[in-house]
């Protein structure tokens, strides 16, 4: 949305032959054929992260001198370096557009993208066409960077460049907080799309076109491959202005945002800096990842004159939105609303729109040439805001009350950029606002943890209760399970399972859901202690995994540790947490519906979501099956004769070579039935997210450890393991708090 952006290409779901790709897209190898893989130095559990498991990066944010980051990022704000001169002699427009796309990727959808991992630097985001010249920023603020090495990471530099870039030209800001952790190496997790080219390359077409039956993929955001939002020429680089309204309130609400929140940004956005197409697109040369290695990781050098200053070349867009550039002002109002405009081509040959007559008052200063005015210009999406009769609406309602439209940019660009942070526990630093935000998904603060009796009393009264071991499991699973880690938002903290719209998902079985609180509250009513349905919740799945283990022979207890609270309906944003809802749990063997992916693949994803490894996967499967926690009580995957007990069953029955399995029917390949290969007496019926657990070779390796005679003690602690760390993932306040003590007692 800041211009810099070139025209895409399309992915039509029903015309996708290759499902292979379906889950992941093309992977870097595919767009760089040359490109170098490091990947075979991690593998075996072995770590890329060069600080390693010990270091605590809030720790150490925490110790920065704050202030003078600040004051060393203002002064950078004007120190114009002649390898790549400032726009206008401040580099604040530049740190801004480098901030939006760092964080501009997130989408609602799984949570993923966004700013909190430094991802802008490694592709492919390091090499999509709209994040062209983004690289010189990042080589911009290495000085900054080196000085203070651990204690900032790239994530949260390139984020607060862009605060500082807003204040250093008088512009307003919300806050800032940080706490994102770099990390080193890409993710390999993030379907960008699956198509075979770039922006801009010829014979690709918007993913989004509703006439041709063409509708952006629903885990999707940006309208084109490449792109951080929409094409700024218009849908297919048509000039259509309403049309292109359409694409931006599409991607916009994919991205977590809404009308006003829209517009604030782009207006805010747009109030500063310009684009850049002053010259001939074709002498621009590859991007980073494909460059010459004597470039030492820049790309898009330009042949185009000196390749930078006046004849940069990034978009193919050239010009300022408004006369005052650098300056916090309304005057891109007064642009956009009081003038008409024509369409015109960039010197670059891109479709832009300029003021009619380009009249004095609409003129800007030339970027790097003193004493010289020259024309400003809108983009499509820029027109989109005038002629679209809401957004005009709150174009309008901006310009008449300046302090409004300050406060609305600022929120929405704080929010911009912390959206994929999670709750407001993990933001760090002295300038993180005091205000709870609804998309923050807030929660009462904690009033303490229970005592030991305390906590052995309430285990007895939920043991004593009618509830069945697959009651308690079935429930503390569905309510921790929402977690994401791609966001941080989502699980068992804030018991949001009481509300709509998660009370009502088809996945929680919401008529046992209901009865099994109904019990929770009776208990916290009558034990007169201070305890959450949130603990509660959690408590009850340990005492139903406890029993479990008990029938199998396995005295146990699991690790619980109290603090949750539960969250306020007030304080819940039903809408944004339909996104939440799983379509396809394999750990409760559910789903909702057919995808264009094998079944298996949607269970990695879930578990990657839920920050397992292959081994807590398996070893969560194979337990959460013999529970009997299946949806709908389903007997598909239950390889046991003694179900709720917690036995490794359902691999040794998975692993026994007497089974045969085959498909139900030759209509669905998703269920199988297994029958004795001699007496042809069927012994069980299973989903794919069952089987592959035999079918996969590297799966299959992970399920004969827990098949094996001696694995039973084995199986039991690994499965507690891996279930608490699933009730715990959204615990910030013990994270923390446990690795300053293990660094103690080292």
């Amino acid at each position: 949305m800041d211009g810099e952006s070139a025209p895409t290409p399309l992915h039509n779901p029903k015309k996708e032959p290759a499902a292979r790709r379906a889950l992941l897209g093309r992977t870097n190898r595919d767009w760089w054929p040359n490109h170098l893989a490091v990947d075979i130095l991690h593998q075996q559990g072995k770590t890329g992260d060069p600080w390693g498991d010990e270091f605590d990066y809030a720790e150490a944010f925490q110790s920065i001198d704050y202030e003078g980051l600040k004051r060393d990022l203002t002064a950078l704000m004007t120190d114009s370096q002649p390898w790549w001169p400032a726009d206008y002699g401040h580099y604040g427009p530049f740190f801004i557009r480098m901030a939006w796309h760092s964080a501009g990727t997130y989408r609602t959808a799984d949570g993923r993208g966004g700013g909190g991992a430094g991802q802008q630097r490694f592709a492919p985001l390091n090499s999509w066409p709209d994040n062209g010249n983004l690289d010189k920023a990042r080589r911009l603020l290495w000085p900054i960077k080196q000085k203070y090495g651990s204690k900032l990471s790239w994530a949260d530099l390139m984020i607060l460049a862009g605060n500082v870039g807003i204040e250093s030209m008088g512009g307003p800001v919300f806050g800032f907080g940080g706490g994102r952790a770099d990390v080193w190496e890409p993710e390999k997790d993030v379907y960008w799309g699956t198509e075979e080219k770039w922006v801009g390359e010829e014979g690709n077409e918007t993913r989004h076109q509703p006439d041709k039956d063409m509708v952006l993929e629903e885990s999707l955001a940006a309208i084109q491959m490449g792109l951080i939002y929409v094409n700024p020429e218009g849908r297919n680089g048509v000039p259509e202005a309403l049309q292109s309204a359409q694409d931006i309130r599409l991607t916009f609400e994919r991205m977590g945002m809404n009308d006003v929140e829209t517009a604030a940004l782009t207006a805010g956005g747009h109030t500063f800096g310009k684009a850049h197409g002053n010259g001939d697109a074709s002498k621009v040369g590859i991007s980073p990842e494909g460059a010459d290695i004597a470039q030492q990781g820049l790309g898009w050098v330009s042949g185009h004159e000196s390749g930078m200053g006046d004849h940069t070349i990034t978009s193919g867009i050239e010009g300022a939105w408004t006369p005052t550039p650098i300056t916090w002002d309304m005057t891109y109002f007064d642009m956009l609303l009081d003038h008409e405009y024509e369409l015109v081509r960039s010197p670059a040959g891109a479709k832009q729109w300029q003021p009619v007559g380009n009249p004095p008052e609409t003129l800007a200063p030339a970027a790097h040439t003193p004493g010289k005015r020259v024309p400003t210009m809108m983009t499509t999406a820029d027109m989109a805001f005038k002629v679209d009769p809401d957004y005009r609406k709150i174009m309008e309602a901006f310009r008449a009350d300046p302090a409004y439209f300050g406060d609305q940019f600022a929120r929405a660009w704080f929010k911009l950029c912390h959206r994929d942070m999670g709750p407001k526990i993990r933001y760090l630093g002295p300038e993180v606002p005091a205000e709870d935000l609804i998309w923050q998904d807030p929660i009462p603060a904690s009033t303490g943890q229970l005592s030991d009796a305390d906590v052995s009393a309430l285990k007895d009264r939920i043991a004593a209760s009618d509830l069945s071991i697959a009651d308690l499991v079935r429930t503390a699973w569905a309510s921790a399970a929402t977690y994401r880690a791609s966001d941080h938002r989502g699980g068992a903290n804030g018991a949001r399972i009481r509300f709509e719209p998660q009370r009502s998902w088809a996945v929680n079985e919401p008529a046992k859901l209901s009865r099994v609180l109904a019990v929770y509250e009776d208990i916290k009513a009558s034990s007169g202690l201070d305890v959450s349905i949130a603990d509660l919740i959690v408590l009850g799945g340990s005492v139903g995994i406890e029993q479990a283990a008990r029938a199998a022979g396995h005295d146990i207890v699991v690790p619980f540790t109290s603090g949750r609270t539960d969250a306020l309906e007030e304080q819940t944003d039903a809408d944004s947490f339909k996104v939440l809802e799983p379509r396809a749990d394999g750990f409760r063997n559910y789903l909702q519906v057919r995808f264009n992916v094998p079944t298996e693949e949607l269970l990695i994803d879930r578990s990657h979501l839920l920050g397992l490894t292959a081994p807590q996967m398996t070893v969560l499967v194979g337990g959460l099956r013999v529970l009997g926690i299946n949806h709908n009580d389903s007997k598909e995957g239950v390889l046991t004769d003694r179900p709720g007990q917690l036995t490794n069953d359902f691999f040794v029955n998975l692993m026994d070579m007497k089974t045969a399995w085959k498909q139900v029917d030759d209509h669905s390949d998703e269920t199988f039935v297994g029958t004795d290969r001699e007496t042809h007496e069927t012994l069980w019926t299973a989903t794919r997210t069952d089987l592959v657990f035999g079918a996969n070779s590297q799966l299959r390796a992970l399920a004969e450890i827990y098949a094996s005679a001696d694995a039973g003690e084995k199986f039991v602690k690994d499965f507690v393991k891996a279930w608490v760390q699933v009730m715990e993932n959204d615990r910030y306040d013990l994270k923390s708090a446990r690795i300053r003590a293990e660094k103690l007692a080292a």
